[in-house]
Order: structure tokens, then C-alpha cells, then sequence
């Protein structure tokens, strides 16, 4: 089925296609921000990553822009369909929306696009988050998937971006702290390296990119 611009289809079956679809009773959506695609013992994960890849090759333009300017689950949804078919043309859109972090949940999507691009320009919109997001210990943000995101670029790229916010008793360090205090568990450079490399490595192997 081809894809048609928003304002042909509706912007509910836009969302309804691409965001709600369900899978073993799941919406997409939820799917996507908890993970369940990467545990082995999900009997819907080919059939959800076949039609996420599908659909990341289909939607146009004009309805990730929708959906990038709907609510988190459509946001998310997007930027995720973003990510996998790394349209680097959103750049500049994606690292609007997470410096902005104006809705819950959608900033680690935005992460994993950036990730996916995989460019000295990621690592530059990655940097200014945490410089922007790390100082504020009273915000359990999408710290932890911005900071797993750059380690993998820096990684890829041969760069040091995340030494200076990884440092003993740094940036990164004051933050678990600050954060732990609010109740909210404290997370590893190492830990959110590696959830960022189970995403991209999940696409990778769909996308043969």
C-alpha cells in the first residue's frame, strides 16, 4: 500500500498506520519504548520488525512531520521510523525536539536516530544536551540515552566527546547522584552504551546497513 501525505489521509489514520498499529495486543508505540522487540521469547518480533522496516521505507516526509508534531507516542513512533531509515534531512528537526525535551519518553527515539546518522553533526547536537541537561540533577530526562548514543559515535567516529562528561566525579557522576536522590536508579556510561548498541545493532541486522 503506498504511502499518502497527511492532509489525503487524515491525520488520525497516519497516526493509526504508522503509531497504533498493534502487535500481540500492543500498540506500536509501546512496543517501541519498552524494548519487547528484543527479547527472544516475543512471538511477534519478525512480523513487528518487518513492518516497522516497511513502513520506515514508506511513510512520506510530510507525515513524519506530522507526527513529530503530535504527542510523545506519535513523536516517538517517528522518530524511530527516522532512525531506522536514516533520513538525515530530520537532523536539524530531531535535535530541535531534544534540546527542546518538551514531552516524556520521545527523547531516547530522537537519541537512536542520531545514533543511526552516525555523523560529527550528531555528536555536536548530542554534546550540547548533555551540557544543557546534565547540570540539571532535579531532571531524570533522556540523559542516560544521549550519553549511550554519543559513547557510540565516539566509538565510530575516533572522538572524545563523552571524556569530559565521563570523568571520575564529573558531570555524569554528579548527575546519577543528584538523580538518585530523587529516587530514579543511577545508570553506567557502560549501561547506556550498551542499550544504545542492542537498538542500532537491532537495526542494523533488519536494515543490512
Amino acid at each position: 500500500m503506498p504511502s499518502r501525505h497527511p492532509e489525503e489521509m487524515g491525520h488520525g489514520q497516519v497516526v493509526k498506520r504508522y503509531v497504533t498499529r498493534t502487535y500481540g495486543g500492543l500498540p506500536r508505540y509501546l512496543v517501541l519504548n519498552g524494548g519487547r522487540f528484543l527479547g527472544p521469547r516475543w512471538w511477534h518480533t519478525t512480523r513487528f520488525t518487518r513492518h516497522l522496516i516497511a513502513d520506515a521505507a514508506a511513510i512520506t516526509d510530510e507525515e513524519l512531520e506530522a507526527l513529530l508534531g503530535d504527542e510523545w507516542r506519535s513523536r516517538l513512533t517517528g522518530a524511530w521510523l527516522i532512525g531506522v531509515d536514516r533520513r538525515e534531512r530530520f537532523r536539524a528537526r530531531i535535535g530541535d525536539l531534544l534540546l527542546a525535551s518538551e514531552v516524556c519518553y520521545s527523547g531516547s527515539a530522537y537519541c537512536l536516530a542520531l545514533a543511526r546518522f552516525g555523523a560529527h553533526a550528531d555528536a555536536e547536537i548530542l554534546t550540547a544536551y548533555l551540557d544543557r541537561y546534565l547540570p540539571r540533577t532535579d531532571l531524570p530526562y533522556d540523559q542516560p540515552a544521549a550519553l549511550g548514543a554519543l559513547l557510540r559515535l565516539d566509538a565510530h567516529l575516533g572522538t572524545h566527546h563523552t571524556d569530559r562528561f565521563t570523568e571520575p566525579d564529573g558531570p555524569w557522576d554528579q548527575w546519577v547522584k543528584g538523580v538518585g536522590r530523587l529516587g530514579y536508579p543511577g545508570h553506567t556510561p557502560a549501561e547506556t552504551r550498551h542499550w544504545t548498541d542492542l537498538h542500532c545493532d537491532f537495526a542494523n541486522g533488519w536494515t543490512r546497513a
